[in-house]
């Protein structure tokens, strides 16, 4: 079902925005677009399971705990990516944080803390072999000229971004 995101709203309403824009970016209908398969958070290309879409708490639930990571043994907080596909053919955990913005406001002084959340999630992934990819993906508000700092910073700190959709081959798929 193709949805379409709020374009209106802002100040209290941005919460809410913000969210029917994770929602028009939905990993799992990205991928079941794609014609994969998800079956819980287990994604199969064919009868080959080759990854896992965990958003949020599930990182830990469906896949750190039951790997043996324990994550206040790397971290001193948790942190909850918006989505998270693990490759596990290619092992590379993709952390996915979606920014949805239609007006001045806070979300802009948040974006250079890529490289440090980066960190603590390699932190998390190293124990098990496998590297991380940290990327945004943003609405149009951010192609603005007044984000061009950032977005160089952003990619000079080893992170990427896109625009307005999950990239399913940057995600080796």
């Amino acid at each position: 079902m193709a949805r379409t995101p709020n374009i209106h709203g802002g100040g209290a309403r941005t919460n809410a925005n913000g969210l029917r824009f994770e929602q028009t970016t939905s990993l799992e209908d990205a991928l079941e677009n794609a014609r994969y398969k998800v079956y819980g958070t287990e994604v199969y290309n064919g009868k080959k399971l080759i990854g896992l879409s965990v958003p949020k708490n599930k990182i830990y639930t469906c896949f750190l705990e039951p790997n043996g990571i324990d994550y206040t043994y790397y971290n001193s907080k948790k942190w909850l990516p918006d989505e998270c596909f693990i490759h596990l053919e290619n092992k590379v955990a993709y952390i996915i944080e979606k920014k949805f913005q239609n007006c001045e406001g806070s979300v802009d002084e948040k974006l250079p803390g890529c490289h440090f959340k980066k960190l603590e999630y390699e932190k998390l992934f190293a124990p098990l072999n496998f590297q991380v990819e940290y990327l945004y993906v943003f609405n149009d508000w951010f192609l603005k000229d007044k984000y061009k700092d950032t977005l160089e910073y952003i990619e000079m700190m080893d992170c990427r971004f896109f625009f307005n959709e999950i990239p399913l081959n940057f995600l080796g798929l």
